[in-house]
């Protein structure tokens, strides 16, 4: 058996402090039921299954413009001002929703970290993206993928899809080397093709400078550039059309002889098409768990356009 002295079983429990403390600040930003946007014609739920433990490196944040921000008081503002598109843009943000799902490289507690830095980072940038323009924009995404860029190593990065859910069932996103979005149509009662080609995809977060960053001169790049962030759009169409969100820890789920992914989750919205965003991610996580034990964290935002 071995001795441990006094001193050195007091830092084991300084540390041990530090751990929590960090384990509680990261736990308090993970997103609440309140925060789950409510949106007329549209029901969203996601869930977030780590690893290991209580955290891990995927993470959610919800963008109720309604709920966030006194809509009201920044278009008064924004007309005061004369800022009549900023005005207008914010009037949009009235019948939409935003959410963020972010993978990082990882699975441990301390990869939290990043996402607890991701989240601060947008939720801020936000702020100011409002003031701006009355929306958000690519450049939020520009100016966080510098910042990552300058911040973190070239082994921690991020992927990120964040995306925009209207009323009308338009989604517009962009992605940052996050899995495609799945659509289930109730109509065909099926998972529909969505060719890759027709999307656009960029590089983690983190990992290469914007080309378009005005002191690219002074940064320095093994990878080289990546171009400006642009948006995609999937529509659904239909009443009951689903659309999923979900980090690769869905998408690589597999029990060592078959995939989870598309099959076996094609059968499962197919059987469970009827129920509230809730209910089917709900069913999502009993059937994919009892599927196989994940091997990453695992988490995915159902949207049903009722």
């Amino acid at each position: 058996m071995v001795e441990i002295s006094e001193s050195e079983l007091k830092r084991l429990q300084e540390q041990d402090e530090e751990l929590r403390n960090f384990k509680e600040i990261a736990i308090n930003l993970k997103p609440s039921p309140g925060d789950i946007p409510e949106i007329r014609g549209i029901d969203v739920y996601g869930l977030s299954i780590p690893y290991s433990g209580e955290l891990g490196g995927d993470h959610i944040i919800y963008v109720d413009f309604n709920k966030r921000y006194d809509i009201d008081a920044r278009i008064n503002r924004a007309r005061e001002k004369a800022q009549e598109q900023v005005a207008l843009n914010l009037e949009k943000c009235r019948h939409m929703a935003g959410i963020a799902l972010a993978d990082v490289s990882g699975h441990k507690i301390t990869d939290a970290l990043l996402s607890l830095m991701l989240h601060q980072s947008f939720l801020l940038g936000s702020i100011y993206e409002l003031e701006r323009s009355g929306e958000i924009t690519t450049r939020l995404f520009e100016n966080i993928n510098t910042r990552f860029y300058k911040s973190s190593s070239v082994n921690k990065f991020v992927t990120l899809i964040y995306g925009e859910i209207s009323e009308d069932g338009r989604f517009r996103f962009i992605s940052a080397a996050q899995p495609i979005p799945v659509v289930f149509s109730r109509k065909y009662d099926r998972i529909v093709d969505i060719h890759p080609d027709s999307l656009v995809t960029f590089p983690p977060i983190g990992t290469m400078p914007s080309y378009e960053d005005i002191d690219r001169n002074k940064t320095q790049t093994v990878l080289g550039f990546k171009e400006r962030y642009a948006l995609n759009e999937i529509n659904l169409m239909g009443n009951g059309d689903i659309l999923i969100l979900y980090t690769d820890g869905l998408s690589e789920l597999n029990d060592g002889r078959e995939d989870y992914f598309p099959e076996k989750l094609e059968r499962l919205l197919r059987r469970r098409k009827d129920g509230s965003a809730r209910e089917i991610a709900e069913a999502l996580q009993v059937d994919a768990l009892s599927f196989t034990c994940p091997h990453d964290d695992l988490s995915f935002v159902v949207i049903k356009r009722d």
